[in-house]
């Protein structure tokens, strides 16, 4: 075994030697992904560094106070507008991008215009989705700031990245796997639901984890929209701050930069939480597909 690398080694880098470009692009390559790395890391351990230590029994208090700086009431509307966001984003778009897909014809028309559209709107900022959401939502459907306006601006924010994301995941699964399922005398409906979608799971799952981990990050939208109250809502129609937004607003204030620090450190938790489930959830369905 140690041979055949010692071969496969000596092979690369006569091939290397003969395209000197081959090999400085793979330089590139290694030194862009352990530029990344090392970001990476240095951020989560200056995170961590510095918010551990602040972590403490007064940031988990029902109730936000002066004192307190409690970040349980944000962590409260973290949850609802997420699941609220996905819950009007998700089957959008993934129907959308089945439409696309496994029901439009190719070189059609309005797929090409629908396809620009979902591109051009996954790249507006998100201060400029907060401007319609606070245009549209708050003042025009007279919704106030409020959790809802804050979650329904946030869907059409995510709709577009959803939409491509399962589409190329449905774009990935061969077209055997649809023949032989026509060919076993199963509908369209049956094998897009039993057959394509099941496989296209974890390139779905991974557009539902990167459109969560945004969320959870939003502050811009969420401040024109969602408002800044710290308190745990009533209802999707109370005004209410998420976690991101409560750490930019202890931040700006420079009198609780221990506990923004503190949140900070709950947020990393929180994504590293939710990215661990999906691919267990992943796996989980992966398996039951193969065996089934």
């Amino acid at each position: 075994m140690n041979g055949i690398n010692q071969i496969t080694w000596k092979q690369k880098w006569l091939s290397y030697q003969s395209h000197p470009s081959s090999f400085l692009l793979l330089c590139f390559v290694l030194i862009s992904a352990a530029t990344t790395v090392a970001v990476l890391l240095f951020l989560m351990g200056y995170i961590l560094i510095k918010g551990i230590p602040n972590l403490n029994m007064d940031l988990f208090q029902l109730h936000y106070t002066s004192e307190n700086a409690s970040l349980l009431p944000a962590l409260c509307n973290t949850i609802l507008v997420t699941l609220l966001s996905l819950l009007l984003a998700v089957p959008l778009g993934v129907f959308s991008a089945i439409y696309l897909v496994e029901y439009a014809k190719r070189g059609n028309k309005l797929v090409s215009v629908i396809r620009i559209t979902a591109e051009t709107l996954s790249g507006i900022p998100s201060i400029v989705y907060g401007l319609f959401g606070m245009l549209f939502f708050v003042t025009t459907l007279k919704l106030g700031y409020s959790l809802l306006a804050g979650s329904l601006t946030l869907s059409i924010m995510l709709l577009p990245f959803i939409m491509r994301t399962t589409e190329e995941a449905l774009k990935s699964v061969p077209d055997s796997y649809r023949e032989g399922s026509f060919g076993l005398g199963a509908g369209k409906l049956r094998t897009i639901f039993r057959i394509v979608l099941p496989a296209a799971i974890p390139g779905v799952l991974a557009g539902v984890i990167l459109a969560t981990g945004r969320i959870v990050g939003e502050t811009a939208a969420l401040i024109y929209t969602a408002g800044t109250v710290a308190e745990i809502p009533k209802n999707i129609l109370s005004s209410g701050r998420t976690l991101s937004v409560h750490m930019y607003a202890l931040a700006s204030e420079g009198l609780y930069m221990n506990q923004s620090y503190a949140t900070a450190v709950v947020l990393l938790i929180i994504v590293v939480i939710i990215n661990s489930i999906s691919n267990i959830v992943a796996h989980q369905l992966m398996k039951g597909h193969g065996n089934g």
